[in-house]
């Protein structure tokens, strides 16, 4: 009975200094890291792309058709590399924004590193219409954290 009583007095002063934390530093930080030092060819950073263009570029969105729609960036294009869909619609409907002379076009896909995103810059970059086409470190993530995804007002 006493090992209980021990027990339920920790809980309690750990749940009152967890609380006193959080009221005084305020939840976690959700942003995703970034360090330009690490970018591979191609790559840039969240910080990077809105304050070289302030925000003002062709979001190009590498997911399947069914996350873009849920949580896309507003004004992104889809370019999915599921064999299911129509590779020329996308590179078309690429092409017609491309022509509009966006600052840059960025690509992102699902969380952390994913290679999608890569493999869709290359292929814009084979237009050879513009060479300010980069894959955003940290995709869809850095994205949500900066609350830049459909719904995440």
């Amino acid at each position: 009975m006493r090992l209980i009583g021990q027990l339920a007095v920790l809980t309690g002063i750990s749940l009152t200094a967890s609380a006193i934390h959080f009221r005084i530093s305020g939840p976690p930080e959700r942003r995703v890291s970034c360090d330009p030092s690490n970018l591979k060819a191609h790559e840039i950073c969240l910080d990077q792309v809105m304050a070289r263009w302030t925000g003002k570029v062709l979001w190009v969105d590498a997911r399947s058709r069914k996350e873009w729609q849920a949580d896309g960036v507003p004004g992104s294009i889809l370019w999915s590399l599921d064999p299911a869909e129509d590779a020329f619609k996308f590179e078309e409907d690429a092409m017609n924004h491309l022509m509009e002379e966006p600052p840059a076009v960025i690509v992102y896909c699902g969380e952390g590193n994913c290679g999608l995103s890569h493999q869709v810059v290359e292929k814009i970059l084979k237009f050879d219409v513009t060479k300010d086409v980069y894959a955003l470190r940290g995709g869809v993530g850095a994205l949500r954290a900066a609350r830049m995804l459909k719904g995440s007002n």
